[in-house]
């Protein structure tokens, strides 16, 4: 059907290998916390794995029957996704998740890449990735572009003890620096 508004994105698959592709990836995110896949990929599970946690956000026996129609294993992935996943974002009114741009690793295939992760968690990249830029500006003698101090506020707006995590891993840097 021409000119219809895509709800969704196909993935160059039919309905039960693309429903299959993306449980995979949303059990993946919550038990490893980031991944890496092509971008469109990575959009698509953001999108339901931001839903499963505002399911289990609101708990209830409702929303763990849902939960599991969108993952695999819930033996082992729901505890997690209902206990420690829903303690760290019970502040957070969404973005649970968070895709970054990357380049491809495989060059012959070109496909856009992505990590995929759950915000501040402990494989956070931006929460690492703003404490190195600190960690060269002071190093350098610059002082803070006002960028980073936006990324600085948003990384450790919702976090707990966010500014004390930050300037420890900030602090490690520069010691791995110098020495």
């Amino acid at each position: 059907m021409t000119g219809a508004k895509l709800k969704y994105r196909h993935l160059g698959r039919d309905s039960a290998a693309r429903v299959s592709l993306l449980r995979n990836l949303v059990t993946s995110l919550i038990e490893h916390e980031s991944i890496e896949t092509t971008y469109p990929k990575a959009k698509e599970a953001a999108r339901i794995a931001e839903h499963c946690i505002t399911l289990a956000k609101r708990g209830g026996e409702a929303a763990r029957t849902n939960v599991m129609k969108h993952i695999f294993r819930p033996n082992q992935i729901l505890p997690k996704l209902f206990g420690p996943i829903v303690k760290r974002y019970s502040d957070r009114p969404g973005g649970y998740t968070r895709v970054l741009r990357t380049e491809p690793k495989d060059k012959s295939d070109q496909a856009p890449s992505a990590i995929l992760e759950l915000v501040d968690g402990p494989r956070d990249m931006k929460f690492a990735i703003i404490a190195m830029t600190i960690a060269r500006c002071r190093r350098e003698g610059k002082a803070l572009s006002p960028r980073t101090v936006d990324n600085i506020e948003q990384v450790t707006k919702f976090r707990k003890h966010g500014q004390e995590e930050l300037k420890a891993l900030v602090e490690r840097y520069e010691k791995l620096k110098r020495s």
